[in-house]
């Protein structure tokens, strides 16, 4: 079963979903264990300090692997946006240097740069966010290749800027290249199973202390649920680049783009 439908949601309601699925499993299972444990204690409160250490080195070993889980995430979803700055900047570089040829080529070039822009904004994007592999705007970059290759460089200069054109092009092919095959990156299902679960198993955990106060082992299991809640939730958010109200944008191509256009 896909959860790709949570990535529709408002952030807000994003969040209380997975918080309130959590609060519920720790409530529901608090109410349910609680004579049991009882038992279990045999006297009132007699291992409360064996759960405390227990508890205490699960949430260190989850707490460990759930930080370097959200780092994983977090450096992904840098490391795309910046790749969105990168291909805006050799689209600026090409169109800059595209300049030194005849006017009527020079024309094209541009057009199809502009062209291109266009379409990764209003085409691509749109469909990467739902999980869809764009393949539209390729054809603007093949576009631009076949005028490009059609000049011939007479003079030194004019070889020098076809190289750093061609440089520059090759560059923008490879950062494209990579944002599209990123479409589909996230946590391995192996991995999102380890969170969840281990999230759930210190919630577990939790009930098996002997609280004479049900209300305040309530709030210690309702804050403790929620707490891990609001934690996958943030891994959730950032684990698809491309997805959700929070999520990569092409804001440095749509700059770039009312750059293109305002001063041709």
């Amino acid at each position: 079963m896909s959860f790709y439908f949570l990535y529709d949601l408002p952030n807000w309601l994003f969040a209380s979903v997975i918080i309130l699925l959590f609060v519920s499993f720790g409530l529901i299972g608090l109410l349910c264990t609680r004579k049991i444990v009882k038992r279990l204690h045999q006297e009132d409160h007699a291992h409360n300090d064996i759960v405390s250490y227990y508890l205490a080195a699960m949430t260190v070993f989850y707490g460990i692997t759930l930080g370097l889980v959200a780092a994983g995430t977090w450096n992904t979803y840098s490391s795309l946006n910046a790749k969105v700055d990168e291909e805006a900047q050799s689209v600026a570089s090409i169109y800059r240097d595209v300049r030194g040829y005849p006017d009527s080529l020079k024309s094209k070039l541009q057009m199809d740069l502009r062209n291109y822009v266009y379409n990764v904004i209003h085409v691509s994007w749109p469909l990467q966010r739902k999980g869809l592999l764009p393949t539209q705007s390729g054809l603007y970059l093949d576009t631009f290749q076949t005028h490009l290759m059609s000049y011939t460089p007479i003079t030194v200069r004019d070889q020098v800027i076809e190289a750093e054109v061609f440089k520059q092009f090759n560059n923008l092919v490879e950062i494209r290249r990579s944002r599209i095959n990123s479409t589909h990156t996230g946590l391995p299902a192996v991995l999102w199973t380890l969170v969840v679960i281990g999230g759930m198993i210190c919630i577990v955990v939790s009930w098996f202390f002997d609280v004479k106060s049900l209300s305040m082992h309530v709030c210690m299991t309702v804050l403790l649920a929620g707490l891990l809640g609001l934690m996958i939730y943030l891994i959730g958010t950032m684990d698809n680049p491309f997805r959700g109200k929070i999520s990569v944008t092409p804001a440095a191509l749509e700059m770039l783009y009312h750059q293109l256009v305002e001063h041709p």
